[in-house]
């Protein structure tokens, strides 16, 4: 029965024929394998720890290590696997910080290429090992494990982002069941390790300000909230909040909305596959619809292609495409001429413009913080939510609308492309549909906005330019600022979905409708166990198995 499970819920994966397991080669050094379990009830359709190890222990003798990158908890511990693992931990569909990315790969470089797992001692080779294997998982193992064993094949093995995502496509998952890595801040993440590796592997993590957000077709009822990480990764706290006195419609007339019907639509989950958005970057690779399998690596082909494009450097964002604001134009009617006007009809559309004033949409709308908003790294992600009020006496609200995006200032400032020395301010701009969905899916509700540019700077002079650099320290760059977690202010910023939540008001500056928290029905802010393994069993629904020639693997051919 628990093999039979494990298969149903890994149906869509590929698996190992061998070992009954969940899991794949991405290479003949790299394996892809969801989170395993040694305790019930996640050991009846996950992969059982004893069973995984015994494969790898069988397969590859001493020679393998894990890198996980769980930071809801590993699910076992280290001891089970001889101590041979590196903990890299950040949260379920989000990219990592940036700052963690050359530790793990140099982490990685340096097991496979014969040193020790904790950096020290060892013989490092040029060559790689010929034996040595690393073993990567997450949840899933897909959105973070192929983030990482993607970035790995860029950064240490010369392969073009592309066809590294289709690699990992192809090995991971089955035919017609959508991208390996497919939440496009992850394939920004992906781009950005192209350029850091492109451009000598310099990167300095410095904090940041938010001054502006410029949103265009903004629907009402939408709230911004500016977030960061904290510990190191582990957490993702909100920093702020926009309130009512910081949002300035320069342009009104809010776009109507989708309707009813794609709101059904998008809760019932139909459209909500795991492909990337055609907007995402690296959309037609990571989603390998073209032939369905990966292209062989061509290193001198891929050297000239890299020399002819060094020089290259992203699109730049002009401030000039940013809301210019317009003088506020007063009603000159007198008072008088108001009251002689005044009619029912009038206070009920009073009433009305009143409620959708709390958190009014418009054609052009500015969001500028009393104060600039501090983020103690370069990374950033920008929330958006959309909520509709239902009447006082139900309690609930209606959230229809759920999305965010994050960025790196280092990257979109062009660091990499200026000898590690960034720009010290710039823009960044985001369309609605190359946002990231609902629990790594593309899934957003209806829409909120068109577009939004968020202004930014660096809050210091600049720091030195740290990293991987290409050789041999495990550690690669400096540890990011902390985030300052034990005063009152940065809360955990939770994922979030649509549909009814429970009113509890929490502040009238932000308004009526978004002073309520982000409380599921009926479970409140707690998952139960059995929540929490149905949403382990969805998020194990699509990949499949594929031994190292990258050959699926038939269920019926698996064993207990």
């Amino acid at each position: 029965m628990a093999s039979f499970l494990r298969q149903l819920v890994a149906g869509p994966r590929r698996g190992h024929s061998e070992a009954g397991l969940d899991l794949c080669y991405v290479t003949d050094h790299i394996i892809a394998t969801s989170g395993p379990s040694h305790t019930y009830p996640k050991l009846a359709y996950r992969n059982p720890l004893d069973q995984l190890v015994t494969f790898l222990d069988a397969k590859h003798g001493a020679d393998w290590a894990i890198w996980e990158f769980r930071a809801e908890g590993t699910g076992y511990p280290d001891h089970l696997v001889y101590d041979r693992i590196r903990h890299y931990p950040f949260p379920d569909h989000h990219p990592p910080p940036f700052s963690l990315m050359p530790r793990i790969l140099a982490s990685m470089r340096h097991w496979l290429h014969g040193g020790a797992l904790d950096g020290v001692g060892g013989t490092v080779t040029e060559e790689r090992h010929p034996d040595r294997v690393v073993v990567v998982h997450c949840k899933a193992g897909k959105g973070r494990s192929g983030t990482a064993s993607v970035s790995y094949l860029v950064a240490e093995e010369g392969w073009r982002a592309e066809d590294a995502l289709a690699r990992f496509t192809e090995r991971r998952m089955r035919p017609m069941f959508g991208a390996g890595v497919s939440i496009p801040s992850q394939l920004r993440w992906v781009r950005y390790v192209d350029r850091w590796t492109r451009h000598g592997k310099r990167y300095a993590d410095r904090p940041i300000e938010i001054l502006e957000i410029h949103t265009w077709g903004l629907r009402n009822g939408v709230k911004l909230d500016v977030a960061g990480f904290a510990e190191d990764g582990k957490r993702i706290c909100s920093l702020h909040t926009f309130q009512k006195k910081e949002r300035q419609v320069v342009q009104g007339g809010a776009p109507a909305d989708g309707g009813l019907s794609d709101l059904v639509w998008e809760m019932a989950g139909y459209p909500s596959g795991t492909k990337a958005p055609a907007q995402a970057e690296f959309a037609d690779a990571t989603n390998n619809e073209d032939t369905g399998t990966s292209k062989p690596v061509n290193k001198e082909k891929e050297e000239e292609e890299a020399a002819a494009t060094a020089d290259l450097k992203p699109p730049t964002k002009s401030k000039t495409d940013l809301i210019t604001e317009q003088p506020t134009q007063e009603s000159t009617a007198s008072s008088a001429s108001r009251a002689s006007t005044f009619s029912t009809s009038s206070k009920l559309s009073s009433a009305s413009s009143r409620k959708s004033e709390a958190e009014p949409g418009g054609m052009a709308v500015l969001f500028r913080p009393e104060t600039p908003i501090r983020v103690p790294t370069s990374d950033v992600c920008v929330a958006v939510e959309r909520r509709n009020r239902t009447h006082k006496s139900i309690g609930l609200t209606m959230v229809s609308s759920v999305a965010h995006v994050w960025f790196n200032a280092f990257f979109e400032g062009n660091g990499p492309e200026q000898s590690g020395s960034p720009d010290a301010d710039g823009v960044f701009t985001i369309e609605w549909d190359a946002m990231d969905g609902i629990k790594g899916t593309s899934r957003k509700g209806s829409r909120c906005l068109d577009k939004m540019s968020v202004v930014w700077r660096f809050t210091d002079t600049g720091v030195s330019s740290s990293g991987d650099g290409g050789g041999g320290d495990v550690a690669g760059a400096a540890e990011p600022a902390a985030l300052d977690t034990t005063t009152a202010g940065p809360d955990d910023m939770e994922e979030k979905d649509i549909g009814l939540r429970v009113q509890s008001p929490a502040s009238a500056d932000i308004s009526r409708a978004s002073s309520v928290l982000s409380a599921e029905l009926p479970r409140h802010h707690k998952k139960g166990p059995a929540s929490d393994d149905a949403d382990d069993v969805v998020a194990l629904e699509s990949v499949k198995t594929s031994d190292a020639a990258g050959e699926e693997l038939r269920p019926e051919a698996t064993r207990t």
